[in-house]
């Protein structure tokens, strides 16, 4: 029985408060810069993604969301809590390595849907 291709590990995780990013190292040589907006927008809990299929429910005004605090869930996720009070999402390895992997297509989608539903981002 197959169960596909291994996620990679994290080797490095670094929370950079200043620019408002996690740097996410991987034993395959991947590292990613993830804003903490776009982790925010795509947090993988049910308030955000939603009980059905789909893309969820558009999360909208997280352009300064801090994150407060990281905490380990046993050797597969990180649960990062949230400066708005957001704090229910688990980031398993696969689902970090997912988000980099795919940022530019997943911000490309998130910013049109922005746009059709009327929302001007702030800088």
């Amino acid at each position: 029985m197959s169960t596909g291709p291994r996620t990679p590990q994290p080797t490095d995780i670094k929370l950079r408060t200043q620019s408002r990013v996690l740097e996410v190292l991987f034993e395959d040589g991947s590292r990613f810069e993830l804003s903490f907006e776009y982790l925010r927008v795509f947090s993988p809990s049910a308030e955000v993604k939603g009980h059905g299929g789909g893309e969820g429910l558009l999360q909208t005004g997280k352009e300064r969301v801090g994150i407060s605090g990281i905490e380990p869930v046993g050797n597969y996720a990180l649960r990062l809590k949230f400066d708005d009070g957001h704090d229910t999402g688990l980031y398993s390895w696969g689902l970090l390595y997912e988000l980099g992997r795919d940022r530019e297509a997943n911000w490309t989608r998130y910013l049109l849907r922005c746009a059709q539903a009327g929302y001007r981002r702030t800088p």
